[in-house]
């Protein structure tokens, strides 16, 4: 569940810097502005719930911004003919690569235990002398 998660949120790290380009920079458009900063804030809160299902936190930030950064600058490429050469499409290969190569390699998906805070209040047998 972990993953579909974390796909949740690079899907949204691709959508939001839609919002960029069609506000002009946060200059028109005031409504899509607000859609913007949910679509990031919701972004986040996937992936601070893949990271809760165990997916390491070094691999769930490398995935996000790899599936995001692959994904917007397809999305360029398809909507706004950005450049879509050869080396560029390679390149954007190499780093899909990586992405399923951590969801593959990755240790299998495990909860954190819950921190055990330690007690602020001493019991009586404690420090008693």
């Amino acid at each position: 569940m972990g993953w579909v998660y974390l796909l949740l949120a690079a899907a949204c790290e691709m959508v939001w810097p839609l919002g960029f380009k069609y506000t002009n920079g946060f200059k028109i458009h005031y409504w899509a502005i607000g859609l913007t900063f949910g679509v990031m804030i919701l972004s986040f809160w996937l992936m601070s719930l893949a990271i809760g299902k165990g997916i390491p936190m070094g691999t769930a930030y490398a995935v996000w911004t790899g599936v995001g950064a692959a994904g917007i600058a397809v999305l360029g490429m398809i909507f706004f003919k950005e450049p879509s050469d050869l080396v560029r499409i390679g390149c954007l290969f190499l780093i899909i690569a990586g992405v399923v190569g951590l969801k593959f390699l990755s240790p299998h998906e495990k909860p954190d235990a819950p921190a055990t805070q330690p007690s602020l209040v001493s019991s009586p047998s404690e420090g008693s002398v």
